[in-house]
């Protein structure tokens, strides 16, 4: 259900149900949750990728079988998925979705949740739980913390499909091409930018972006503070200095 590869540092997961256009099943959740951890504990692992096999990214959650109607069994169900949100919300590296097709309701979620997007133009994103009455629960939050609230809530009431185009200029996507083969091209340019950047550098500076989306702008700083005394006092900040006056020399 999710296929697993790994090479020169990028660990890419690929959800692998194209008939089904890559809706999460319990499978895929779980299987999901299994990567990603591997993943976080992988320390040759410096980059993430999520795409979907078939030529889309994910339709979001199979709803092929009737719906629990017992509560603990829905809440059981739904913390799966909402780990696989809060996993990825806090891994320690950086996250890329490379969407093509249609990424809608969970799969937009999960999109939107990655640090990263990259989408062929043709793409296709939204929040259509409620085309079906039914509150976008885990997409509210996700959306909200990325985008002003009334676009946000625009997004989450309408439940319209929304163009990549859209996506792009309102800043929820990084890299915006046309065809699929341009989307292989710049998803390999891209992570492998990230891959090569120094992983503790990487750590810190996620952990401080999201401190300062998580806190008052003063804690953000202090926690910021930290940061820059714990990289000196291993020496890394030395090595910079001397690349630097290096560069000056050239």
């Amino acid at each position: 259900m999710v296929q697993i590869g790994k090479q020169d540092g990028v660990t890419t997961l690929i959800l692998n149900r194209p008939k089904q256009r890559n809706a999460l099943d319990a499978g895929v959740i779980d299987g999901l949750i299994q990567a990603i951890e591997e993943a976080e504990a992988d320390h040759d692992t410096r980059c993430l990728v999520i795409r979907g096999a078939g030529g889309n990214f994910c339709a979001g959650r199979d709803l092929t079988h009737p719906p629990e109607r017992n509560l603990a069994a829905v809440l059981a169900a739904d913390e799966t998925w909402t780990k696989v949100n809060r996993l990825l919300h806090r891994i320690n590296i950086p996250t890329v979705a490379v969407v093509e097709g249609y990424a809608v309701a969970g799969g937009f979620t999960l999109a939107m949740i990655c640090d990263f997007v990259l989408a062929e133009i043709g793409a296709q994103f939204g929040a259509l739980e409620m085309r079906r009455n039914f509150p976008a629960a885990i997409n509210t939050p996700v959306l909200s913390s990325l985008v002003g609230p009334r676009l946000a809530l625009e997004f989450l009431l309408f439940g319209d499909l929304i163009p990549a185009q859209r996506l792009y200029e309102v800043g929820l996507i990084n890299r915006l091409v046309e065809g699929a083969e341009a989307l292989n091209q710049v998803a390999h340019q891209f992570v492998g930018g990230l891959a090569a950047l120094d992983p503790d550098a990487v750590r810190m500076t996620k952990e401080s972006q999201r401190a300062a989306r998580n806190m008052p702008l003063i804690d953000a700083l202090e926690m910021g503070k930290l940061g820059n005394a714990l990289i000196a006092a291993s020496g890394r900040m030395d090595e910079a200095m001397q690349g630097y006056a290096d560069s000056k020399k050239d």
